[in-house]
């Protein structure tokens, strides 16, 4: 099974990310720590833009980006299995000099939220040490991720 899609059918364009669990992410009541929920989001975030950028010629999306927010929202407790949690994602605001990235950490069957959470990211040139605006490219590539 493909632990990575992009779902671009109808109005989701949303990438799927498949995020095993690891039993150090535990809590000692069983549930996974509220703060590697944040990792997950990462490891979620760059598998997209890693792929999902280069895919559509924004390279750059790939390493100039920071983190400027996140705002997390927390549903039900996730507790260990050796299945993965379904992470989706899409672009949902493209600005200027930002964008943001929405995410779910759900199960389908039957559909239980985990966590709905947003980042805000902009990008940043790393050789002149300063913020940057988004390119035509980028925000053509972006454009094309926006989802619900």
């Amino acid at each position: 099974m493909d632990d990575h899609s992009t779902d671009q059918g109808g109005s989701h364009n949303r990438h799927v990310y498949h995020c095993p669990l690891r039993w150090g992410d535990m809590d000692a009541l069983g549930h996974v720590n509220n703060g590697r929920y944040v990792d997950y989001l990462q490891d979620a975030r760059v598998d997209f833009l890693f792929r999902t950028a280069k895919e559509l010629g924004a390279d750059d999306l790939e390493t100039g980006l920071l983190v400027a927010r996140h705002e997390v929202q927390y549903r039900a407790p996730l507790v260990f299995r050796p299945e993965p949690v379904r992470i989706e994602l899409w672009i949902s605001e493209i600005k200027a000099a930002s964008f943001v990235v929405d995410y779910e950490i759900l199960d389908d069957a039957p559909r239980r939220t985990y966590v709905e959470a947003r980042t805000r990211l902009v990008p940043f040139d790393f050789a002149a040490n300063r913020l940057r605006r988004i390119t035509p490219i980028e925000r053509d590539a972006l454009s094309k991720l926006v989802g619900s």
